[in-house]
């Protein structure tokens, strides 16, 4: 009885131990000289409406107009049933416009949250982790779509026809062909 009541306790300690060093690893953030703070690491998006990072997140994801023809588009190609991994940096410009708006597209179509993975970089663009060594990132903001483990396609720095919800969809179009 003793040694259950051990390993029962052993077990929930260790347990927590896991979630805590899990907890710890996202929605970290940084304070450096001479740039404030910053975000690293995985996030969620609900970060973006804490300060500093809500002074451009919230104006960019309330005033952005959408594209309704692409997202329809978009739903109709089931983009639910991709991946997406953002890399970006709370530091850059491009993030601060396009992040925002790839939210607020996705909240749109009811994109499930848990298949959005959130990376931020610090301005040599490493992340705790290093997951941008596998995705060989250059430039952020980056959109890497994947479907079942395999990169369909990806949006750097900023998307080519103006519009993400656009360039979603051409590399939805092109995957399925």
């Amino acid at each position: 009885m003793i040694t259950n009541i051990a390993v029962v306790s052993c077990l929930a300690f260790t347990v927590s131990q896991v979630n805590a060093q899990v907890a710890a690893s996202i929605n970290q953030e940084v304070e450096i000289a001479g740039d404030g703070k910053m975000l690293i690491g995985n996030q969620v998006k609900d970060q973006f409406l804490k300060a500093p990072y809500a002074d451009w997140y919230v104006k960019e994801h309330d005033e952005y107009t959408m594209d309704q023809k692409a997202l329809n588009e978009l739903k109709k190609y089931n983009i639910d049933s991709y991946t997406i991994t953002l890399f970006m940096g709370t530091w850059c410009e491009d993030s601060h416009r396009d992040v925002p708006r790839l939210m607020r597209i996705l909240e749109e179509i009811n994109y499930p949250a848990v298949k959005l993975i959130i990376i931020a970089v610090n301005r040599k663009k490493e992340s705790p982790s290093g997951q941008e060594k596998h995705y060989k990132i250059e430039k952020v903001p980056t959109i890497i779509l994947e479907k079942d483990g395999k990169e369909t396609g990806r949006i750097v720095e900023m998307p080519t026809t103006g519009y993400i919800e656009r360039d979603l969809v051409e590399i939805l179009k092109k995957y399925n062909k």
